[in-house]
């Protein structure tokens, strides 16, 4: 009788039974993931928080800006010019009796919009060119690396510049579409030589070796293996990069290089008003300040994803 106790549930002597088993292995804890990290990382970082409830306010203003403004952004009011703040015009009126707090949100469009869409065309044409460049070396890697040196050998403002004029700057989308085309060729390079950086290091690991030796192929290694292991940084810089392009779209337009008006722009709002800022300080302070929030969120947001993203940090 006691011979068979201990034999229990699984038929060996002393082995526990196959309910006391169960439990244990099921109270292991599962290994957390690579998106449940960064986000509890992300959780903990104040400054990465406020960046990033300045982004998804400054988003939300721009999809719902026809339900958001007041009036419209490019009607003008002659009769009501230079109106100080007051309850009717919030921010005020500009010298064509146009509602600033109105050009202001609907300027937001113009901004992400050029933001994010110049990022992701430096992202899409960088980073092939740096994978290419890195994983296969030789006589590709030094005509796309001077290829990329040519173009930062100019300084960023000057070659956004000397493209604009090219283009020939224009009002509505397809103004837009040239600021985004200008900003996006311009920060290329900065994305080829930083996944080219990394493909190097990660294509002599041992887990790119192993493949090769089980018969993959090139493209396969490259989408699998080598690009997601560069993406952190890709993804860290593109954050950041935004509101460097939204520097440059107001930098451009306050130089009459960007986006033509009637469309709201808050770098050629700027320019506009300028001339009244002792009078009228409010009408340059509101489209600054609005630069200065969105720019500072993006900032905030990228530096936190930045340390959430470092695996020193785990």
């Amino acid at each position: 009788m006691r011979h068979n106790a201990l034999r229990g549930n699984t038929g060996v002597v002393g082995a526990p039974a196959l309910g006391d088993v169960v439990p244990a292995v099921a109270s292991r804890p599962r290994a957390e993931s690579q998106l449940a990290q960064t986000a509890r990382r992300l959780k903990r970082s104040k400054t990465a928080l406020v960046g990033l409830g300045i982004v998804t306010t400054l988003v939300l203003v721009a999809i719902f800006a026809d339900v958001l403004a007041p009036y419209s952004p490019i009607l003008n009011s002659p009769t009501e010019t230079f109106q100080s703040p007051n309850a009717k015009h919030l921010l005020g009126t500009d010298q064509f009796g146009r509602d600033m707090l109105s050009r202001i949100i609907y300027g937001s469009r113009i901004s992400l919009a050029v933001g994010l869409s110049s990022v992701l065309l430096a992202i899409f044409v960088g980073v092939p060119l740096g994978v290419i460049a890195g994983f296969y070396g030789g006589k590709l890697d030094t005509v796309i690396m001077r290829a990329m040196d040519l173009i930062l050998a100019f300084p960023v403002f000057l070659l956004a510049i000397v493209i604009m004029i090219m283009f020939t700057p224009t009002a509505g989308i397809v103004g837009a579409m040239k600021v985004i085309m200008a900003i996006g060729i311009v920060r290329i390079p900065i994305y080829a030589r930083l996944v080219r950086g990394s493909v190097l290091s990660i294509k002599e690991k041992e887990y790119i070796e192993a493949c090769r030796a089980l018969g993959q192929r090139d493209p396969k290694i490259l989408w699998r293996h080598v690009l997601p292991n560069c993406m952190a940084p890709i993804i860290v810089t593109g954050t950041l990069s935004i509101a460097t392009a939204i520097i440059v779209e107001a930098s451009l337009s306050f130089l009459g290089l960007g986006t033509q008006p009637p469309t709201p722009s808050w770098g050629w709002d700027l320019k506009a008003n300028v001339a009244w800022i002792q009078l009228n300080p409010w009408l340059a302070l509101c489209p600054g300040l609005a630069i200065f929030i969105t720019v500072l969120g993006f900032n905030l947001f990228g530096d936190g994803l930045r340390d959430a993203l470092d695996p020193r940090l785990k």
